[in-house]
């Protein structure tokens, strides 16, 4: 969940780009060394020198301050809070729609949007998937109440990755043409079965 900011604070604060700078080297080895989950911002406050409000000044939230540390898209973090601004009524739409308007917004390829400055491949990837484990699956998981709840919400990430694959590196018509308003309605409605229609027999 979402470590939430501080008030921001005025004045000094704002030419503080040699602590920022310190705060992303904190985090970045941090990160690396302990996960996502395991990296908490008090202790990459305690690695910079600084105190914790200034990185909540600087980044906003944990999920913020690891979009910046691995140059993920800034509207990254957002966007995937506004999955879960509602409940599970049109929780299927929120999450196609949430993918799609950052990656039509984004001038790189979706991989490099996500995990460009990650140090290596395999660090990149580990990060990643914790971080979408987390952020993503484990909250879509937490809000059913189904003994299925981790697959189902597992399926949604399935229907994200072959949509991304499927429009944006592979480019496979007629989904790379297709509107983003057409693809949100229609998976849209597939990823709300995932998380809410009844389970085989």
């Amino acid at each position: 969940m979402a470590e939430h900011s501080s008030p921001s604070r005025p004045g000094r604060w704002r030419s503080g780009a040699e602590s920022r700078q310190r705060i992303l080297e904190a985090a970045r080895a941090l990160f690396r060394a302990h996960g996502y989950g395991g990296t908490t911002v008090r202790a990459v406050a305690a690695e910079a020198g600084v105190d914790p409000a200034m990185v909540f000044y600087f980044f906003g939230t944990k999920q913020g301050l690891f979009a910046a540390a691995i140059e993920m898209s800034a509207q990254v973090p957002p966007a995937i809070e506004s999955i879960f601004t509602g409940g599970l009524d049109g929780i299927g739409e929120r999450v196609i729609r949430a993918l799609l308007e950052n990656l039509e917004k984004s001038d790189r390829t979706p991989l490099a949007m996500l995990t460009r400055s990650a140090p290596t491949h395999d660090q990149s990837e580990a990060l990643l998937r914790e971080y979408i484990d987390r952020e993503i699956t484990g909250r879509l998981a937490a809000m059913l109440d189904t003994p299925d709840a981790a697959l189902r919400a597992g399926m949604v990430n399935v229907q994200l990755l072959g949509l991304t694959v499927a429009r944006y590196l592979v480019r496979v018509e007629p989904i790379a043409s297709a509107s983003v308003e057409e693809l949100v309605a229609r998976f849209g409605a597939i990823a709300q079965h995932c998380l809410t229609g009844s389970a085989p027999p």
